[in-house]
């Protein structure tokens, strides 16, 4: 028996007011799998991720946007996240009057299970303060990863987790995130799935990601191994997956003819 997709993402196409921002996304996600989006800036990466999300003001125009085999285009954000989905923002916004602890004790979490947690992060001393209100660069990604550690998502969408970040804070950062993908239980248990966008693929090393795409101008161009399609643009920018993505319409237009 086939085991049912977490995110079945179907033709979508995505608009910001009367923008077309994305058009003929196609991606599906399966438990235990982790996806990455590659892609200039501008080509629509962070509006994927939020669109998954719910957030406004991204609009879907066609296509749908599956959870579990469930259509999820008419539930707002929180519900969502009550499915299971997670987002770890790029640049997160402040929310001065909700504090991580109080975010936690909300999710029923076991205060001390929110105490350790946090330590390991090193925001014990943040544990109080308004929600990345004043926060570093830095401080808000372990924030960020902190509440992904608290919620525990079935579908986990992280957007750039590591820009901004030193080499030391990048080793526990990818520590947690591999701890997020259950990266320590066997290749059959693995239950958690999801997307991560990145420009440098230093979040890749050890967590073997399952799919790479690259997003250019609001479409999948091309997609392969993960680090063979980072090692082609660490050598050649995007130049090479936009001259196979030609030659692909060329020969696509040319059958229809």
């Amino acid at each position: 028996m086939t085991e049912m997709p977490l995110l079945e993402i179907d033709d979508l196409a995505v608009n910001i007011g009367n923008e077309p921002l994305l058009s003929g996304i196609n991606l599906t996600v399966a438990p235990g799998e982790i996806h990455v989006v590659f892609g200039p800036n501008g080509s629509g990466k962070s509006s994927l991720i939020k669109t998954i999300m719910g957030i406004p003001p991204y609009r879907v125009t066609s296509g749908d946007i599956r959870f579990e085999g469930k259509s999820i285009l008419d539930f707002p954000i929180d519900a969502r996240a009550r499915l299971g989905i997670g987002l770890a923002f790029q640049q997160p916004p402040p929310v001065r009057d909700v504090s991580l602890s109080a975010l936690g004790k909300a999710l029923e979490i076991d205060t001390d299970r929110i105490a350790a947690e946090a330590a390991r992060l090193g925001m014990t001393g943040h544990l109080n303060r308004g929600l990345n209100d004043g926060f570093s660069g830095g401080e808000q990604k372990r924030s960020e990863l902190l509440q992904l550690l608290l919620q525990r998502p079935q579908l986990v969408l992280l957007d750039e987790p590591e820009s901004g970040v030193d080499v030391d804070s990048l080793k526990l950062l990818r520590s947690v995130i591999e701890q997020l993908f259950q990266r320590d239980r066997p290749i059959r248990e693995r239950t958690v799935g999801g997307i991560i966008v990145t420009h440098t693929g230093a979040i890749l090393e050890h967590l073997h990601a399952t799919r790479g795409y690259v997003l250019v101008n609001g479409k999948f161009m091309c997609s392969g191994a993960p680090l063979d399609i980072f090692d082609q643009i660490s050598a050649n920018g995007f130049g090479n997956c936009l001259a196979e993505a030609r030659i692909k319409e060329k020969i696509h237009d040319f059958l229809k003819e």
